[in-house]
């Protein structure tokens, strides 16, 4: 691939950041990324990566796709092989490990893939090695960014905590739910500086009151509880104000429990600086009382320090744009989402297969933000959709969006996971392709583009009408 004249900025070293490194590296652009901490590294456990993003990473690379089948785990069982959840009532006090006794409430099928997962950590060790060396600067916290207003060609100004700067003809956050670009993207769009504190909240996610327990329990523990066959496939706990994930990792040797808590308290910190506190097996154990012995017992065999885990969005703040200038948002920077589609992951993959196809068709830097604006039109509105939609799953999980109506809970849920999985993503790239070249056209001289015409209409509305 041959090289293209323009150096890109990546902030963040997470899964997203990384992906999107490798894809553009595939694609001849020079890039270096920033990275806070002084390693690459995830928090979190398990992560669910299921049709759609397998289909995202393809396009990206071959290599990284390679990777995540290298630590990924699926249902263990030929007959689960395309579900991706059995959802069982949690709160019966019917044994998992009797089958026949607890029938599951119905099945979530449909999905090529099953369950697909993996542990965070492992999947971005095996992206690394898929980096040039010395592609990456660490110890590098985000402070500013500077020249995002000016339409020259002049390189955007990177201000990092400890005094140093840094230069790119563009710049990408893929800084997380926790991100700092999208505070300086808000400000640019606000045309404000970046430390108005009352326009910078409009970039804050906020609480979705639920937080959730996670624990990885030894498989040996698990089958004790669950039995095999509930153990080692993937299920769904439903109850009230409450629901569990399980699901193996560890290629079957773990089961990796995920216990979500709606409520009506505030988080102790609103701005979501502080997004885990210390608990305990007990606390966890009072939180599910009134769920039966198999979510129960399960929770008995968590460590006894836990943590619980805020789950904070930015469906009260969607942002009317993921980009400004030469500064664009990938991933959660741009569209953090409660987990409950199991999708979260795999958005952000799509996302950066759409951006990084978009990117290594360019010749210059003058058209990296016309290649950002229909990136902006293809996923804006498919990535807010899932923010808004997962809400709405978890209410469902927790009888609070349609009771115990079963067939109707059932019916809703699969219509929305199909509406995540089934993504034509080549021929969405195709679109996004097409309008960057009306783009580009209606962006150039008269002289040089006679025969100019209406840009696509952005995607958006179409996703955002249902949600």
């Amino acid at each position: 691939m041959t090289a293209k004249p323009f150096h890109v900025a990546i902030v963040g070293g997470g899964i997203t950041g990384l992906a999107l490194a490798i894809s553009l590296h595939k694609r001849g652009v020079s890039f270096t990324i920033y990275e806070q901490a002084a390693a690459f590294g995830e928090i979190g456990a398990g992560v669910g990566m299921h049709a759609n993003a397998v289909r995202a990473m393809k396009i990206c690379d071959e290599g990284l796709l390679a990777g995540f089948e290298r630590v990924a785990t699926r249902n263990a069982w030929a007959s689960k092989k395309d579900v991706w959840f059995d959802v069982l009532d949690g709160t019966s006090t019917e044994p998992a490990n009797i089958p026949e006794k607890l029938a599951p409430l119905f099945i979530l099928t449909g999905h090529e893939d099953g369950h697909a997962a993996c542990h965070r950590a492992r999947f971005l060790e095996e992206m690394v090695p898929l980096l040039p060396a010395g592609s990456a600067q660490f110890g590098k916290r985000l402070v500013s960014v500077t020249g995002v207003e000016e339409d020259g060609g002049n390189p955007l100004t990177l201000v990092f905590e400890d005094g140093t700067t840094a230069q790119a003809d563009a710049v990408l956050g893929c800084d997380g739910i926790k991100s700092r670009t999208r505070a300086v993207l808000v400000a640019a769009l606000n045309k404000v500086d970046n430390k108005d504190n009352a326009i910078i909240d409009k970039a804050k996610p906020t609480y979705s009151h639920k937080f959730v327990y996670r624990g990885l329990i030894p498989m040996v523990d698990a089958v004790a509880v669950l039995g095999e066959e509930r153990s080692a496939n993937a299920m769904l706990w439903m109850g009230p104000d409450r629901h569990a994930l399980t699901f193996p990792v560890n290629h079957g040797q773990t089961l990796n429990l995920v216990a979500f808590v709606t409520t009506p308290e505030p988080w102790p910190s609103q701005d979501a600086q502080q997004l885990t506190l210390p608990a305990t097996r007990d606390d966890a154990l009072r939180d599910f009382a009134g769920f039966g012995p198999n979510v129960l017992g399960l929770l008995g065999k968590a460590a006894p320090q836990m943590d619980r885990w805020a789950l904070f969005d930015l469906a009260e703040h969607p942002l009317p744009q993921f980009y400004k200038g030469r500064l664009c948002l990938v991933g959660d920077a741009a569209h953090a989402s409660t987990p409950h589609h199991g999708a979260g992951a795999g958005m952000c993959i799509e996302d950066v297969a759409v951006l990084a196809e978009l990117m290594g068709t360019l010749k210059s830097k003058e058209e990296l933000p016309i290649a950002f604006a229909a990136f902006d039109a293809s996923r804006r509105g498919r990535d807010q959709w899932l923010v808004a939609s997962s809400r709405r799953s978890a209410d469902l999980y927790e009888w609070r969006a349609r009771g115990r109506d079963f067939a109707g809970i059932a019916d809703e849920v699969r219509a929305r996971q199909a509406y995540i999985w089934n993504i034509d993503l080549d021929k969405s790239i195709a679109r996004a392709k097409e309008d960057l070249t009306r783009r580009l056209a209606l962006a150039m001289p008269a002289a040089a583009a006679p025969n100019k015409s209406v840009p696509f209409p952005p995607d958006i509305d179409f996703h955002l009408r249902w949600r």
